[in-house]
């Protein structure tokens, strides 16, 4: 009798790595975690995504599909299991020029994106890092410099094929499959692996961007002030406060405000920017034009033994004082982990909470946290991680998949309110009814 693996060999055109070849020891891994599948399955075209998904769905073995392979949680690879890696399908194509309409493959690179659209003025909103995947940033958000003025990532998206369980192709959209297409927006990747994504690209120009900072002392007051402009700010005006960064004397750091404004206006953009450069005393201005495929950043990969422990959540209008006077106290004592927080609102807050499953519109910031180091390192810290998350816990509204690294059920559930949760459920049970797509922050099949 043929063994499955051995039917898959015959008809599929991608490449198919085991334990022992050649580049198993490269792509057995994913780009934050480490991994030992039986199968890394690399498509070269949709029909073979069918066919991995269906040996997937034979063999019984856990499946993980991987985009760019960025996933804090590492959903990207796993031990014993089947990894599909979908980075053979990374085209970029605008489709229509007229409604800027681009098709980008499921296994593309956010840089790979910005360089290729940018000879046609054109931008997506998306994350910050050129080598996070299109697939993960956008199935669960997809918050980056653009986000206050276009919304997120998954905002923009217009349809999306989708090879779902049973191994058959699926578009989803408004006007096909509109349970799906509520659900790939903000669901994760619960309902299957997108081939390739649909989206409404903006015009672009050059943004002014670059960073600003302030004496560690002035934390409270810079912080304060700072959310309290955004409020009022330009939506062309993105911004991410830093604190504790580790590359710049962690607890004693000093307290960096980075900007993006969308637009190449000098005028506006100091405009825009002069309340920011009023927040305090200023240490350093590097604020400057810049072509938007220049200020992501790169991602790396953390050497063997080192992990890292993120966590995040939101914060709605009514807390943000009482966060912040935490935060700037947290993020200035020894020991503090490093402290991002991002200014969201805007275009996303305009969004209707259900039209998508991504439910955290009214936020008006994403608070994260993130550890690295050898594995004692983090464990060490886990203990004050987890004090400073009490603390902040009544202050704080659900949580964000993509800056979470683990994936317990209340993860889940603050990433899903119960709304959102039951609908998605609802779905599942119709796309994935025994939960092959369960390596992720899981919706379980109604």
């Amino acid at each position: 009798m043929t063994s499955p693996i051995e039917t898959l060999r015959r008809g599929f055109g991608g490449d198919i790595i085991e334990p022992g070849d050649a580049e198993y020891d490269a792509v057995g891994r994913s780009k934050l975690a480490a991994g030992s599948p039986a199968y890394v399955l690399r498509p070269a075209s949709t029909d073979d995504v069918r066919a991995a998904v269906r040996f997937a769905a034979g063999s019984g073995l856990t499946l993980s599909v991987r985009g760019g392979g960025h996933s804090f949680a590492g959903f990207g690879t796993n031990d014993g299991g089947v990894v599909i890696d979908l980075s053979r399908l990374a085209t970029v194509e605008v489709v229509d020029h007229e409604r800027h309409l681009v098709r980008i493959g499921g296994g593309a690179h956010w840089g790979q994106v910005a360089e290729a659209l940018a000879p046609h003025g054109l931008a997506i909103s998306a994350g910050d890092t050129r080598s996070v995947g299109v697939g993960g940033l956008t199935l669960s958000g997809g918050i980056g410099w653009k986000v206050r003025r276009y919304g997120l990532a998954l905002d923009t998206v217009v349809a999306a094929d989708i090879v779902t369980a049973d191994g058959e192709l699926v578009t989803a959209s408004a006007e096909e499959n509109p349970d799906l297409f509520w659900a790939i927006r903000g669901g994760g990747g619960n309902f299957g692996a997108v081939t390739s994504f649909e989206f409404e690209a903006h015009p672009t120009t050059e943004v002014v961007f670059g960073k600003v900072t302030f004496p560690q002392a002035e934390a409270v007051d810079v912080l304060q002030g700072w959310a309290e402009y955004l409020r009022t700010a330009p939506e062309e005006v993105t911004s991410i406060a830093n604190l504790a960064n580790p590359l710049a004397g962690g607890p004693e750091a000093p307290v960096e405000i980075h900007v993006a404004f969308d637009g190449d206006d000098p005028e506006a953009a100091a405009r825009a920017l002069a309340p920011i450069r009023a927040l305090g005393t200023v240490l350093d201005d590097d604020v400057a034009p810049h072509a938007y495929a220049d200020i992501l950043v790169e991602g790396g990969s953390p050497p063997p033994g080192i992990e890292v422990l993120a966590h995040d959540g939101f914060v709605e209008r009514e807390s943000v004082a009482e966060v912040l006077q935490i935060l700037a106290e947290v993020g200035t004592s020894p020991g503090s982990p490093s402290i991002a927080i991002r200014s969201v609102g805007g275009a996303v807050a305009r969004v209707p909470g259900d039209a998508t499953a991504y439910a955290h519109r009214q936020a008006e910031l994403m608070v994260a946290t993130l550890v690295g180091g050898p594995v004692h390192v983090v464990e060490a810290a886990r203990a004050r991680l987890d004090a400073i998350w009490e603390k902040l816990g009544p202050h704080i509204s659900g949580a964000y998949a993509n800056f979470l690294t683990t994936a317990t059920d209340d993860d889940v559930a603050a990433v899903y309110p119960t709304a959102t949760y039951e609908r998605l459920a609802a779905v599942k049970r119709r796309y994935d009814p025994h939960n092959l797509f369960a390596h992720n922050h899981n919706v379980r099949p109604r």
